[in-house]
C-alpha cells in the first residue's frame, strides 16, 4: 500500500475487500435493527451478531481488540460508545440504542454504527438521532478531493451546533483498512492545530459523529470501556466507512456490498 503523509492509500483490490467487509457489517446492523424492541436484552443483540459472523465465516473485529470482550458495542441512552452487551440490560420503550459493529474479511476491516429506537421514543430522541445522521452525511459529502480532512470535521460540527447539540470530543473517527484504526484521526470538530491533510483518492475513512443533548464531557465507567455523557443526557452515534474516489465519496458500509448468506 502507498502512503500519503502517513495515511495508507488503498488500491482497487483492497477496496473491493473492504466493500465486502463493510457490506457484512451493514447486513448485521440490518438484522439488529429488526430485532430491537422493548423487552429484549442487549446480550440478545450480541448473540445475533456472533451467529451472523459464524455464518459469514468472518471474524468480529472488536472482540479481543485491546481487550474488548464482545463483537458488538451496544450503547443505550446516555452511553455514547463502547457499551457492553449484558443479559441484565433489558431494553424498554423509549430507549435509544447505538449498535457499533466491525468485521475483518481477508485481512481488511469494515466498521459501521447506527442508533435505533426502542418502540416509541421522545421527540427529543428523534431529533437527536435525525441530526446525528444528517451530520454523518454532511461529513461524507465533504470527503472530496480538493478538500482537507477538517472540512469533514467542520461539516459535522457546523450542523450539530446549528441544531443545538454538542459534539463529543473524546472520541473521533479514523482511517480504516488492513487495521481497524489507522491514520488519520477524523474529529467531529475542528481542532486547534492537528494534522489537517489534503484528501486523496484511495483514502478510506470511518466517519462517526457522536452528539449529546447536554455536555460533551464524558465519564468512563469502571469497566474502562463504557463511555457515558457526564450529565446523563442522551447521546446519538452513526458511522459509515467510506473511500474517497475521483467521482466523490463512496459509502462502503451498504448491505448491497455483501451478496452472500448470513
Amino acid at each position: 500500500m502507498k502512503k500519503f503523509r502517513g495515511v495508507y492509500i488503498k488500491n482497487e483490490n483492497e477496496i473491493a475487500k473492504m466493500r465486502i467487509a463493510n457490506g457484512m457489517v451493514s447486513r448485521v446492523l440490518d438484522a439488529l435493527g429488526e430485532a430491537v424492541k422493548p423487552g429484549i436484552s442487549t446480550m440478545f443483540l450480541e448473540d445475533i451478531a456472533q451467529e451472523m459472523c459464524r455464518k459469514m465465516k468472518v471474524r468480529p473485529a472488536f472482540q479481543g481488540y485491546c481487550g474488548f470482550p464482545f463483537a458488538l458495542c451496544c450503547s443505550v441512552n446516555e452511553t455514547i460508545v463502547h457499551g457492553f452487551p449484558s443479559k441484565d440490560r433489558i431494553l424498554k420503550e423509549g430507549d435509544i440504542v447505538s449498535c457499533d459493529m466491525g468485521v475483518c474479511y481477508e485481512g481488511f476491516y469494515g466498521d459501521s454504527a447506527r442508533t435505533f429506537f426502542v418502540g416509541e421514543v421522545s421527540e427529543e430522541a428523534k431529533k437527536l438521532c435525525k441530526v446525528t445522521e444528517e451530520c454523518l452525511h454532511n461529513g461524507i459529502a465533504a470527503a472530496t478531493i480538493g478538500n482537507s480532512l477538517y472540512d469533514i470535521s467542520a461539516a459535522v460540527q457546523r450542523h450539530a451546533e446549528k441544531n443545538g447539540y454538542h459534539v463529543i470530543r473524546n472520541f473521533v473517527g479514523h482511517g480504516i483498512g488492513a487495521s481497524l484504526h489507522e491514520k488519520p484521526e477524523v474529529p467531529n470538530f475542528v481542532p486547534m492545530g492537528g494534522n489537517n491533510i489534503p484528501l486523496q483518492e484511495g483514502m478510506a475513512l470511518a466517519i462517526e459523529p457522536m452528539l449529546a443533548v447536554g455536555t460533551y464531557e464524558v465519564t468512563i465507567l469502571p469497566d474502562k470501556w463504557t463511555a457515558n455523557t457526564k450529565d446523563g443526557s442522551l447521546a446519538g452515534h452513526f458511522e459509515h466507512s467510506i473511500v474517497i474516489t475521483s467521482d466523490g465519496p463512496e459509502i462502503l458500509s451498504l448491505s448491497s456490498n455483501y451478496t452472500g448468506t448470513c
